[in-house]
């Protein structure tokens, strides 16, 4: 397959262009030259074949061939609410929850955690979105969403949907996998929370509001660990149903 790169304004026509990174690592990185075939995507859904039109000194422009819809999303619609870790950890846990098919990512704040999440900071971690979703072959991007206290989180979702907090003594998340329902509900929401875990009160807050506690086994798990166990849990289920 062609290099893939994300292109920002929708494409609709037969001609795109690359700018910023993406313009710079095809030129200056790939040394592209005009004729080169490359994949773009824009986030909507599809992918495009493409070729090299020509190369400027801040933009590269491309002529669309093909467009191509191709099936790689899940089939139903997971949220993954988390209080995210620091550092390099947090764009790990970005990267591979896009990977894995999340739809949407909320960075929670509780009352054991919230380190705040700037604009800029959220900026990064959408880039990490964009990187992950060209190597893994996503054509839609996960949502990054601005930060939401873990109150409004909890309350926010439809009720209708799956939602699952990880919790020491809830339910061995083995348990819960195979009573899935047939047919998905319209969505699965999952929240992790903080090193410390949530605390007695936002326990009660979520089972009040009618959200299963899961169980992940003996050890202690990191926040990223935890989430990404529940996420490829229930991907693997749905996908193998």
């Amino acid at each position: 397959m062609a290099d893939r790169y994300f292109v920002e304004a929708p494409i609709d026509g037969t001609r795109a262009s690359l700018v910023g990174s993406e313009a710079h690592h095809l030129a200056h990185v790939m040394r592209a030259k005009p004729g080169d075939a490359v994949v773009l995507f824009d986030g909507s859904g599809v992918q495009f074949e493409a070729r090299v039109a020509s190369i400027g000194r801040s933009e590269i422009e491309l002529e669309v061939l093909a467009r191509e819809a191709v099936a790689r999303e899940l089939p139903i619609r997971v949220t993954l609410g988390v209080a995210l870790p620091k550092g390099d950890r947090q764009r790990w846990l970005v990267e591979k929850a896009a990977e894995l098919g999340v739809a949407r990512l909320v960075p929670l704040i509780g009352e054991r955690a919230g380190e705040h999440q700037s604009e800029s900071s959220l900026g990064r971690l959408r880039r990490a979105v964009i990187e992950a979703s060209k190597q893994c072959g996503r054509n839609r991007l996960m949502e990054v969403s601005p930060q939401q206290t873990l109150p409004v989180f909890l309350s926010d979702q439809r009720p209708d949907s799956l939602r699952w907090f990880a919790q020491p003594g809830g339910t061995p998340i083995g348990e819960l996998l195979p009573a899935l329902p047939a047919e998905f509900p319209p969505g699965v929401v999952i929240a992790i929370g903080p090193e410390g875990g949530f605390t007695d009160a936002e326990v009660a807050a979520a089972t009040a509001h009618g959200w299963q506690p899961v169980d992940l086994g003996k050890r202690i798990l990191r926040i990223e660990t935890a989430a990404l166990a529940v996420v490829a849990a229930v991907v693997a289920h749905v996908e193998a149903s």
